[in-house]
């Protein structure tokens, strides 16, 4: 957050600090509407009248723009106080989820869409500073693990949620019924918030934040326009090599900054082996969960005939078993390390995307509940240990970095997954249609080559899992390498973690 934090007393062993158990509230509320629309994007097809592809982007939309805000909060968030920075995130939330439900065409719906985003960009990080603040390292899996409650269970309840509400009403209702929970939540909240920083005045390259945005952007647009029926395969590889192009300038800025000032990402971090696999891990993981979050319900509300209602009661389960986990998860890792999760966790994902492959017409309900329980189980008991695993191979001085491009790259990473099972799916639809394949068999082809696609990227988790260490403290013996090339001051620069950070971090 900033380099002058204020020292904190110790938190008790097995106590969550009240700043963090707010912010885990907080930061659910607003993560849940990451999801929340993907149930809606039939009702949304049909209100708008507008295509699949174009209608996922209520989606994609809210995950790029959190990825083009993310690499600024480390900036915005040293220039104030945990209470203002909590303050404005929870304001923007609830003027683009109010913005949102008046919304009279798809445009503005997509701008509130990100005037959201931009409100929970914010939280995220927010909840990462202030729990390597105050939380101990013997005691961070335990906490993580109610984290992971906050940004991996809520987008994972967000269709069951949705499919509730829209069984009562259109889609509007489904920001009408957050706005009143968000606004208690910011008033609760601005109560109990104690600052635990001070703000101070520093600069950020805006030249680093635009390419930013532009290339990742780029990149997913350029992939979604692969399966549009007007044929505009070409436009999208255009798209899709000029937003390669920018993120390699991007890249290229950032070792610049790094010489001589502060870059908006570090890309030191990425010497840091822990930190890199479990990068990759991450965004494997996330891929792969949002891309059967929105095949699923195409998959049983256009093809096999379900209400929202039904839909949302049939993947419900999954998430509260996500969302159970999620703090036992994380007391395991505390006392046994990552062996006993992340490597059975990697294979379990892996079982249950290939699992969703036979998907049919004829498929019994139980099955797809049965697979889709065992893919959000095994992605929690995955998310927690990884996480933790990841930020602690990092010394202190790159952790704000750290933060700032694993939030970057989940957000990307999990946009990057509903654009390309939905062209993976599209393209293969199109193309069975027109060799004269009835509609339905159709799409049912181009989900089981989508399943396809997610099960075969979930194999490098398996090969990632095999090679992270079994501890914080592994994490840097095996990084030691790359430490120590960066002053600590260079940290500061974009908020640094307070010197209470784990001995395990350190010692990267």
């Amino acid at each position: 957050m900033t380099a002058a934090i204020q020292e904190r007393p110790a938190v008790r062993a097995g106590r969550t600090p009240t700043v963090v158990r707010l912010l885990v509230l907080a930061t659910f509320v607003v993560i849940l509407n990451e999801t929340i629309m993907i149930n809606a994007i039939p009702r949304l097809m049909v209100s708008f009248r507008i295509t699949e592809q174009s209608a996922q982007w209520v989606t994609t939309a809210f995950m790029l723009s959190m990825a083009a805000v993310i690499p600024i909060t480390g900036w915005f968030l040293q220039r104030v106080t945990t209470r203002q920075a909590y303050a404005i995130a929870m304001g923007v939330f609830l003027a683009g989820t109010a913005l949102s439900a008046a919304a009279p065409s798809f445009e503005v719906l997509l701008l509130g869409r990100i005037v959201q985003a931009a409100g929970t960009a914010v939280m995220m990080p927010l909840l990462m500073t202030s729990l390597m603040i105050v939380v101990p390292e013997h005691d961070r899996g335990r906490v993580m693990g109610n984290v992971t409650l906050a940004i991996s269970v809520a987008p994972a309840l967000g269709p069951a949620v949705s499919g509730l509400i829209l069984q009562v009403g259109s889609w509007r209702l489904l920001f009408l019924a957050v706005l009143p929970i968000a606004a208690l939540v910011t008033l609760y909240g601005l109560r109990k918030v104690d600052n635990i920083s001070e703000p101070q005045v520093s600069s950020i390259d805006w030249l680093s934040v635009g390419v930013a945005a532009l290339g990742f952007g780029g990149l997913v647009y350029g992939l979604s326009l692969f399966g549009d029926s007007d044929g505009r395969v070409g436009l999208g590889v255009g798209i899709v090599v000029a937003g390669i192009a920018t993120i390699t300038v991007f890249v290229l800025r950032q070792l610049k900054l790094q010489r001589t000032g502060a870059p908006l990402m570090d890309m030191r971090i990425l010497g840091h082996r822990t930190y890199t696999l479990s990068l990759i891990l991450m965004s494997i993981g996330f891929l792969a969960m949002l891309g059967s979050m929105i095949l699923l319900p195409l998959y049983l509300q256009n093809l096999r005939g379900l209400s929202p209602l039904e839909t949302g009661l049939l993947v419900m389960p999954g998430g509260l078993a996500m969302g159970l986990l999620g703090p036992t998860v994380g007391k395991i890792f505390d006392r046994f390390g990552s062996r006993p999760l992340v490597m059975p966790g990697s294979i379990a994902t892996f079982l249950a995307l290939g699992g969703l492959t036979q998907v049919s017409m004829t498929m019994p309900y139980w099955q797809v509940l049965g697979l889709h329980a065992l893919l959000m189980v095994s992605l929690a008991v995955t998310f927690t240990p990884v996480f933790t695993l990841g930020l602690g191979g990092l010394p202190a001085h790159l952790y704000s970095h750290g933060s700032s491009m694993l939030g970057t790259l989940q957000q990307v990473a999990a946009a990057f997954g509903t654009a390309l099972v939905v062209t993976v799916m599209s393209a293969r639809t199109s193309h069975l249609v027109a060799e004269g394949v009835a509609a339905v068999p159709a799409q049912v082809s181009g989900m089981k080559l989508a399943f396809a696609v997610a099960t075969a990227l979930s194999v490098v988790t398996i090969v990632v899992a095999a090679k992270l260490p079994h501890r914080v403290a592994d994490a840097g013996t095996q990084d030691h390498g790359s430490s120590g090339t960066v002053p600590p001051a260079e940290g500061a620069a974009v908020g640094q973690p307070s010197a209470k950070v784990a001995d395990g971090e350190e010692g990267a």
